[in-house]
C-alpha cells in the first residue's frame, strides 16, 4: 500500500477506536466541565487577537476549510474578533474569499482593533441581530455571489435563537460543507454554571441542533468529528451538508 494512504487508512481506524474509548470520553467531558468552569477558553488568541474557543476547535475548523475551500464563511457572534480573523487568515492562506461577521453588538474597540488588522481585507462586519430580516437579507445578496459557503454560529445560546438561525442559514450552506453550532456543551454543564446568562440545560445549541435535524434531512452530524477531538465545545454541533 502507498505509505500515505496506509497512514490515511489507520488514522481512520484510530478516529472510530477514540470515538469508542469509554475511559478516554469521560476523560475529556470531565476536563471540558472543569475549563468551562475556569473559563479556560479565554486564554487563547489568534494572530493578536482573543479568540474564546478550545484550540482543538480550531484545529478542526482548519481542517475543514481545508477541505471544503468555502468562497465565503459566515460567523455569528463577534466578541473580540479572533474568529474573525482566524477564518480570514485561512482564507488567505487559499488565496480567496470573505469572512461575514455579524453582532448585535460590535464594540467600538473591537471594531477598531479588527479594522486594523493585516486579515481585515477579507472581513466585513454586520451590526445587527442575526435572525433580524433585514440582517438575513443583506447576508442572502452577499451569498448569491459565492458558491461554496461555510457558516459558524456563535451568537444567543438559546433553542430559540439558535434554531431560529440554524432554520435561516443552513440555506446558505453548500453542500459537503458544514454549518457548524457552537456551545453546545451548554447541554452537559451544571445547571448553576449558566444561571447568570439566558439559556441553560433544556434551552440550549444542543436542544435546537436535535430539534433541527428533526425536519432536516439535508443535514447530519459529521460524528468523526467528534470522534477525532473528544474536547470541543460543539458536541453533536458539526452538521454536514449531504444533500
Amino acid at each position: 500500500m502507498d505509505p500515505i494512504e496506509e497512514f490515511k487508512a489507520f488514522r481512520k481506524k484510530n478516529i472510530l477506536a477514540t470515538g469508542k474509548n469509554k475511559k478516554l470520553k469521560k476523560i475529556a467531558r470531565d476536563f471540558i466541565i472543569e475549563a468551562e468552569k475556569q473559563k479556560y477558553l479565554y486564554n487563547f488568541e489568534w494572530l493578536g487577537r482573543p479568540i474564546i474557543q478550545f484550540p482543538q476547535d480550531l484545529q478542526v475548523l482548519q481542517e475543514i476549510i481545508w477541505q471544503v475551500k468555502p468562497d465565503l464563511i459566515i460567523e455569528t457572534g463577534i466578541a473580540h474578533g479572533g474568529g474573525l480573523v482566524f477564518y480570514a487568515s485561512m482564507l488567505e492562506l487559499l488565496g480567496k474569499g470573505e469572512v461575514i461577521g455579524i453582532d448585535i453588538d460590535i464594540r467600538e474597540h473591537n471594531r477598531k482593533k479588527i479594522e486594523e488588522h493585516k486579515m481585515y481585507k477579507h472581513i466585513s462586519m454586520i451590526s445587527g441581530s442575526s435572525i433580524d430580516k433585514k440582517v438575513v437579507e443583506r447576508v442572502t445578496k452577499i451569498v448569491k455571489k459565492h458558491k461554496k459557503v461555510l457558516v459558524c454560529l456563535d451568537s444567543m445560546h438559546t433553542h430559540k435563537h439558535v434554531l431560529s438561525e440554524l432554520n435561516l442559514y443552513s440555506k446558505f450552506v453548500s453542500k459537503d460543507s458544514y454549518i457548524v453550532a457552537m456551545d453546545t456543551i451548554v447541554e452537559i454543564m451544571p445547571s448553576s454554571w449558566s444561571k447568570d446568562r439566558p439559556w441553560d440545560k433544556g434551552n440550549s445549541p444542543a436542544t435546537a441542533v436535535k430539534a433541527f435535524l428533526k425536519k432536516n434531512q439535508d443535514f447530519i452530524v459529521d460524528q468523526k468529528i467528534e470522534d477525532k477531538l473528544l474536547i470541543t465545545s460543539c458536541l453533536g454541533g458539526y452538521l454536514k451538508r449531504v444533500k
